[in-house]
């Protein structure tokens, strides 16, 4: 089970990575002020959701700034705690991948309801946020998943410490 894992947090990590630098460069327009970032960062934003007609990033309705503001708080710094997880092999990392799998896959919920029953959005924009989808997954089960001789190890302990006890 070694292998897998690591060819999943191999995965993660690059993607965390990503999430750890997009989010306050690219999403964090949607909510901080547009002074704080550079021309071209702007442009570039504008440009790259006006190619997928991205209507939530323009329109801004309330939900989807809360999410933004959530992304920014919560799930960034939890992008940031899994590169360093995965990086330092820390045994932690699979809560933290749990915690942010389970949160990003509530967010993702909210946009992609709106997304399918508006029906305003184009299959392009869909797929998209299919990406979005698999990572959060992946992320999720990855923080379900134990190495096999660290979880064996821990249970053998404690079913010999309450043997000698009785």
């Amino acid at each position: 089970m070694g292998a897998p894992l690591r060819l999943i947090d191999s995965a993660l990590f690059i993607y965390f990575l990503i999430i750890a630098i997009a989010v306050p460069l690219i999403d964090g327009q949607t909510i901080l002020p547009i002074d704080l970032y550079p021309k071209f960062l702007i442009e570039l934003k504008s440009w790259f959701f006006k190619q997928i007609d991205h209507y939530l990033v323009f329109e801004m309705p309330y939900f989807y700034v809360g999410i933004a503001w959530f992304e920014l708080l919560f799930q960034w710094p939890g992008a940031l705690m899994c590169v360093y997880g995965i990086a330092a092999g820390k045994s932690w990392f699979g809560t933290t991948s749990l915690i942010y799998g389970s949160s990003f896959l509530t967010s993702l919920a909210a946009i992609l309801a709106e997304l399918i029953g508006s029906k305003r959005a184009s299959d392009k924009l869909i797929r998209f946020y299919y990406p979005f989808l698999g990572f959060a997954v992946l992320s999720f089960a990855r923080g379900l998943l134990r190495y096999s001789g660290t979880s064996a190890s821990i249970g053998k302990t404690a079913v010999l410490n309450k043997k000698k006890k009785a």
